[in-house]
């Protein structure tokens, strides 16, 4: 597992929670400078194995996704939708076990 730093379109710096499989699992809000992004995912890091941070919600679809949030209860990141309950509670588990010691691949 891994984060990706990058430039959206827009210019601003984003980041994403890539799987071993390379499928995204979370994803951030854009910042408009490069450390508040690299801040965004300390949080990530920070947050990511405490149960009470996520949220659990039900997109328009149907589909259940989590946010994660940090102690103020910013959203620090959102995650893709998933097929079933379970598979997003597989999701938050791998972001809770994973996300604290994944490595930063800087693409800006």
């Amino acid at each position: 597992m891994k984060f990706e730093m990058y430039q959206d379109k827009g210019g601003q710096f984003r980041f994403r929670l890539k799987a071993g499989n390379g499928e995204n699992i979370l994803k951030s809000e854009g910042y408009v400078v490069r450390a508040s992004c690299k801040n965004g995912i300390d949080s990530v890091k920070m947050n990511a194995d405490k149960d009470r941070r996520y949220v659990r919600l039900i997109a328009k679809n149907g589909e259940p996704y989590f946010n994660l949030k940090a102690s103020n209860g910013r959203i620090i990141g959102t995650s893709e939708t998933y097929s079933s309950k379970q598979a997003c509670e597989n999701g938050i588990r791998s972001v809770m076990n994973n996300a604290p010691i994944a490595v930063i691949e800087d693409l800006t």
